[in-house]
């Protein structure tokens, strides 16, 4: 007796056993737990911790009670301007009463819950986006549109017991087809505006290089003509102080000007002259023209002289000299009339004085 005592107790203690563990259920921080009997719901459990149940008569179904994502798969969305658009979003959401999932989804679990939640975030996001133009939705600023689909969507959702916690558009392009016209035509402008400011920059620096050669023009031709007036003051002084020496003495004036000849044309760079040995140009290298030296002076006439200013020529007297007022060909002053301070005639130029002329002998045959 005590024998078949011992062996059904063994058997009794593993059904006890096996119906106190189905009797037992535990549900974690993350999750949310209804208790089913007969597919019913009978208890709805939040809190984490150990729960009981009938068992074999109850069932025990679990939803996670984090927050969870779900991307969407891209579509097509027509806005305002019927300029299509590939848009696809990302959503936040967590399940908020367990017991209206499981009725709302007739307890067919989370994926059933992604695909109702997937069509109704779709449905907000071409309802949205369908009311404002494509430049709204390309804009970098998206965010109130993102919290109007949110919204929509959160109210649709409750009645699946879930909250939609947030909801971000990811990409918004245009389709294929359309993206390569769209890049030739945005290429196409870029270029239109390069040309543009290429001709303007290059209409600029015409301007400027006009504005610089007329300047370059205007200096150069002020300079040349500053250059001539002093040229042809300089020219006419050298003229005075020539014809003032030549009238003081005129061989001294042949001399120096057939030396100055002489330099210019007898230059050993193989210089030819065809001219016969006596004339007048080989007279001093024939003679020194000592016989010639010292003349006397011999007054200038009237018409030679230069032509004195009538101011000067009313302040003079008899006793004083009056200097000459050089004047270029067409009859401008020159010289400090002119504005133009000259160099004072050198002393060394005066009259020398006069010597007895010295006999050179002539030279042998």
């Amino acid at each position: 007796m005590k024998r078949f005592l011992s062996t059904l107790a063994l058997p009794a203690l593993v059904v006890i056993g096996v119906l106190v563990v189905s009797s037992v259920y535990i549900v974690d921080v993350r999750e949310r737990a209804l208790v089913l009997r007969f597919r019913e719901v009978v208890t709805v459990r939040e809190n984490p911790g150990l729960g009981i149940k009938v068992p074999l008569l109850d069932s025990v179904v679990k939803y996670d009670a984090r927050i969870l994502g779900l991307p969407t798969s891209p579509m097509e969305v027509t806005p305002l301007d019927d300029r299509r658009l590939v848009v696809d979003a990302f959503a936040r959401w967590q399940v908020v009463d367990a017991q209206r999932v499981y009725q709302a989804t007739q307890g067919l679990g989370l994926p059933r819950v992604q695909e109702r939640l997937d069509s109704i975030i779709n449905s907000a996001i071409r309802q949205v986006l369908g009311s404002v133009p494509s430049t709204t939705v390309l804009s970098d600023d998206r965010t109130p549109l993102m919290n109007r689909i949110r919204d929509l969507a959160r109210t649709e959702a409750e009645d699946l017991g879930v909250r939609v916690i947030d909801v971000r558009l990811t990409r918004t392009d245009l389709p294929e087809q359309n993206l390569t016209a769209t890049y030739a035509r945005m290429r196409a402008e870029r270029e239109r505006e390069a040309a543009d400011e290429i001709a303007r920059g290059g209409e600029a620096a015409q301007r400027v290089r006009a504005a610089a050669d007329r300047t370059v023009v205007e200096l150069t031709s002020e300079a040349r003509k500053k250059a001539e007036v002093v040229r042809g003051e300089a020219d006419a002084r050298r003229n005075a102080i020539y014809a003032d020496a030549f009238g003081r003495d005129p061989e001294f004036f042949a001399f120096t000007r057939s030396m100055m000849s002489y330099e210019r044309s007898l230059k050993g760079e193989n210089s030819s002259l065809v001219i016969q040995p006596e004339g007048e140009f080989f007279d001093y290298l024939r003679s020194d023209g000592s016989d010639r030296a010292n003349p006397v002076p011999q007054p200038r006439p009237v018409a030679a002289t230069i032509p004195e200013e009538p101011e000067a020529a009313a302040a003079a007297t008899d006793d004083e000299p009056v200097a000459p007022t050089e004047t270029n060909r067409e009859g401008e002053p020159l010289g400090a009339a002119a504005g133009v301070t000259l160099t004072p005639m050198p002393e060394s130029l005066a009259s020398p004085p006069q010597q007895e002329p010295v006999a050179v002998p002539a030279p042998a045959n």
